[in-house]
């Protein structure tokens, strides 16, 4: 994944691809969650989560293809480059707004809770989306109507460019979960293992 990191930065400085978010430092929670995930869960991500689809199964051609937008992407480019989503993994696109998903994936659990599936969903964001009213949106659903979904934080210290003890006046971000009545766990997000434990 840094290799094509990397490689794909480089790209988007020369102005070859119009936009790539990079996840250098940022990828034992997506492996992680990949690896502990069940073929039928749903994935909702948000900047840096890209190894979910690419742990999962999804094609590493395509993967880069939709960078391009050229004729192997799936959606033959008619979505933002970075903004990778399959249905064969179950991974939906991620929104450049901030938190949208959370909202979204808690509304996927529910109504897969409805259908009586085992399935889960689950929903990424940074500790900036923490602030954002799509957050206390979704947990505030989630708990009060037993939605099987994880909310996978990764708190990298930075809302885009405002630190995190700017931008929330929580001690830490797990203890979030405790104002909703939900179990918050707080990991160390560069131990593979230790995430996978968790999940």
């Amino acid at each position: 994944l840094r290799l094509l990191d990397t490689r794909m930065i480089a790209l988007q400085r020369q102005g070859r691809i119009g936009f790539y978010g990079a996840a250098q430092g940022q990828e034992a929670v997506p492996i992680a969650t990949g690896l502990a995930l069940q073929a039928q869960d749903w994935v909702f991500p948000a900047l840096r989560e890209q190894a979910v689809m690419l742990v999962r199964g999804f094609p590493l051609r395509t993967f880069v293809a939709q960078l391009f937008g050229n004729s192997g992407d799936l959606l033959k480019g008619r979505q933002m480059p970075s903004h990778q989503s399959g249905r064969a993994v179950h991974q939906v696109s991620w929104s450049s707004c901030v938190a949208p998903q959370l909202p979204q994936a808690v509304g996927a659990a529910w109504a897969m809770r409805a259908r009586q599936s085992a399935a889960v969903a689950v929903a990424f964001c940074g500790d900036g989306a923490t602030s954002q009213p799509d957050f206390h949106t979704a947990m505030s659903f989630a708990a009060l109507w037993g939605a099987p979904c994880v909310i996978v934080c990764q708190n990298n210290h930075w809302s885009i460019s405002v630190p995190q003890d700017r931008q929330t006046a929580s001690r830490t971000i797990a203890v979030k979960a405790r104002a909703y009545g939900m179990p918050g766990i707080r990991v160390d997000g560069n131990d593979v293992l230790a995430v996978y434990a968790v999940l």
